[in-house]
């Protein structure tokens, strides 16, 4: 008896990148409370890490094994989208970002809401916008730039500059983001004035 779509492998990776969302923010809760408690960040960046590899498996497994879903493929961005979100929030929080750092944050957010719907605007249409290899560069430099930001002030007692590694990659993530951002509106805003 062959596996629903819902429960193979690729999908239950992506499912876990969901579940990495709330143990992240709990080892920030738990980091608050024991002030300043490294075990709590260095756990949370071992969870980012793991849940990022996933991101690259899940994909990757579904076509070699030939299992690509519905469910996988509106789950995945969504998966994405969500790690990065939370993580970014996070950071702006507790204060590891902060001033104008905060814009880069801001631009990789507003651009991830405003592309998706987008996508969902063109799927509606029947139109797709694949994901473009500067797109791909751009979410793996995103996800370097949040484990620096993560690992914070734990990273820099083990490396000087952790953090500033984390802001500087940050901010050539947005600049990046912001390229690709409008290399999709461009793509997708002719089949919206043609509608």
């Amino acid at each position: 008896m062959s596996t629903p779509a819902a429960y193979n492998i690729p999908n239950l990776l992506t499912y876990g990148r969901i579940l990495a969302v709330p143990l992240i923010v709990l080892c920030f809760f738990v980091e608050g409370r024991l002030q300043s408690s490294d075990f709590a960040r260095w756990t949370a960046l071992v969870i980012f890490a793991i849940a990022s590899i996933t991101d690259y498996l899940d994909g990757y497994l579904a076509r070699i094994w030939n299992q690509t879903s519905n469910i996988g493929r509106m789950l995945d961005p969504i998966a994405d989208k969500l790690l990065v979100a939370s993580v970014l929030l996070l950071v702006a929080a507790d204060g590891t970002i902060a001033g104008w750092s905060i814009w880069a944050a801001i631009i990789i957010l507003c651009r991830e809401i405003l592309v998706s719907g987008l996508r969902e605007y063109l799927a509606a249409l029947k139109v797709s916008v694949p994901v473009t290899r500067i797109a791909k560069w751009k979410t793996t430099l995103q996800m370097f730039a949040i484990a620096f930001l993560l690992a914070g002030p734990a990273g820099d007692k083990v490396l000087p500059y952790t953090t500033e590694m984390g802001i500087l990659l940050l901010w050539i993530a947005a600049a990046i983001t912001l390229y690709t951002g409008y290399d999709y509106f461009r793509a997708g805003l002719k089949h919206v004035i043609d509608e």
